[in-house]
């Protein structure tokens, strides 16, 4: 019993014992996976340093102002393959222009007479007027702080011809809006309240944006304030007849909802890009559709708060021609050169600028100021680009004969009232 007692506690200290072959081969591996993770931290701080001064030389080509994605590439600007977002990019973008965007509350009275009521006893029947009954109409959207002393950018649709408009700003306080200028056909306005040091909008550069940046849309859904929404810019150049049938809206498939309205598009540095203003919903057929949606770009609204603060009013260039792009059939059809590059006039309107200067129907406008261009689009940018009052030299083909025809800019206002 003894012997087997002292065998037994030999076998436990022989397996509790760190035999030195042991000892040897768990060093071995001990300094290999030191040596492992050392190279790796290494590895990992090298790439880390490096992305972080290219995106810093990439950001200094767009502002010098630091913001919560400062360290971000702009849009537009070329940038390493796979460089990812923050995991609080979009918190820290949303958080910054919660600041400056607004909710903007609507009311406008209604008066209406209702139905009489028609009463018949045995064969006579009476009618009862209803005296007149008022009601309140609301509304709700959003706009964007754009000068600290209570300038406010919307949509025109969203204060239309309402009796009341209330802001609250985003530290709750609620201030009387009004109306000081209006841009109907872009659908914006400008709201001034009393209020000074307020929290002021970055403006980007929508000419900068191509399809598939990133877009972060604010606004108040449904009533429902500061509420974001992430996409990407769908395309670019599109247009909506009750807006724009100029071909500038930005398409994006950030969810726009009733209340969106009037509030901001953001690019990735957290710069508004574009002013929400609608969403596309049928195809009709009874066909739904979601996730397109559209806003006016920065460049146009630009343009229209500069005229609207100077003068309360905006002055549209205008030359009062119809324009026809030049397909290949139409080519073919008038016996043309199928190099042929330009647009064709369909139609001057009598009394406009164009009828004035000597445009006639049928000709071929080739170039403006000098420069080329083969689409409705590039020239109507060109008319675009000028002031009310200056003018224009359109290069012209007429039956073979090449002439320079300048045009005195018109204020498109003032023709509508002819």
């Amino acid at each position: 019993m003894e012997t087997n007692k002292k065998q037994s506690a030999i076998k436990r200290n022989r397996q509790g014992k760190i035999q030195p072959t042991s000892a040897a081969i768990g060093l071995a591996v001990g300094i290999a996976l030191a040596t492992a993770f050392y190279a790796g931290r290494q590895s990992t701080n090298s790439a880390d340093i490096g992305q972080s001064t290219a995106n810093q030389s990439d950001s200094n080509l767009v502002t010098s102002v630091r913001h919560p994605a400062a360290n971000l590439a702009p849009s537009g600007a070329q940038t390493a393959i796979g460089a990812a977002i923050g995991a609080s990019t979009i918190a820290d973008i949303a958080q910054e222009a919660g600041a400056w965007v607004v909710n903007i509350d609507t009311t406008k009275v209604i008066s209406f007479a209702p139905q009489p009521e028609i009463f018949a006893y045995g064969d006579q029947q009476f009618v009862v007027q209803q005296p007149a009954q008022v009601a309140q109409q609301r509304g709700i959207g959003s706009g964007l702080i754009i000068r600290a002393d209570g300038y406010i950018l919307t949509n025109n649709h969203v204060v239309g011809r309402a009796d009341q408009i209330k802001v609250t700003l985003s530290d709750k306080r609620v201030f009387e809006g009004q109306v000081i200028g209006r841009d109907q056909d872009n659908d914006l306005a400008l709201v001034k309240i009393a209020a000074k040091n307020l929290p002021v909008a970055r403006i980007g550069a929508s000419s900068k944006v191509r399809p598939g940046d990133w877009a972060i849309a604010i606004g108040s859904p449904a009533g429902l304030d500061h509420s974001v929404t992430l996409g990407i810019v769908s395309a670019l150049g599109r247009s909506l007849f009750e807006i724009s049938e100029r071909g500038q809206l930005i398409q994006t498939d950030a969810a726009i909802n009733p209340g969106n309205s009037g509030g901001p598009l953001l690019n990735i540095q957290g710069e508004v890009i574009g002013i929400n203003t609608a969403v596309s919903s049928s195809m009709g057929s009874g066909h739904q559709i979601q996730n397109i949606g559209f806003a006016i770009p920065s460049e146009v609204f630009q343009d229209t708060v500069e005229q609207l603060l100077a003068s309360g009013e905006v002055k549209r260039p205008y030359v009062g021609i119809l324009m026809q792009e030049l397909t290949p059939n139409l080519l073919q059809e008038l016996a043309l050169p199928p190099t042929l590059r330009g647009v064709r006039v369909a139609k001057v309107t009598a009394g406009s600028p164009s009828a004035e200067a000597g445009i006639e129907e049928g000709d071929i406008v080739t170039g403006a100021d000098g420069k080329e261009f083969s689409s409705v689009e590039q020239l109507r940018a060109n008319v675009r680009s000028h002031k009310v009052g200056e003018t224009v030299v359109f290069q012209v083909l007429r039956q073979g004969k090449s002439l320079a025809i300048k045009v005195t800019i018109g204020d498109l206002k003032a023709y509508r009232h002819q």
